[in-house]
């Protein structure tokens, strides 16, 4: 079990369902579907780029290391700005 999983179909397919994320969201932002600085689109970022930094356990590129880890950055600091100002 544990091959498949770090070796394989899962990665790959949580790789796959990741990049839907991220593209539904920028489709959404660009057809103005979802607002760009509201938590739908900010939380299909974060988790589409988490799960595509999960699929690279196997096969590790470091400069999409680098651009995933930048997006679920800015979408983290998207979500800590809504709830900060939620609170104030």
């Amino acid at each position: 079990m544990t091959d498949i999983l770090l070796n394989g179909a899962l990665l790959n397919i949580g790789g796959v369902v990741g990049v839907l994320m991220v593209l539904v969201a920028y489709g959404g932002i660009h057809f103005d579907r979802l607002d760009p600085k509201k938590a739908p689109a900010l939380l299909l970022n974060l988790f589409g780029s988490a799960l595509i930094l999960l699929s690279m356990i196997h096969a590790f590129n470091f400069s999409a290391f680098l651009m995933e880890a930048a997006w679920a950055a800015m979408a983290a600091f998207g979500l800590a700005k809504l709830l900060v100002g939620r609170r104030g």
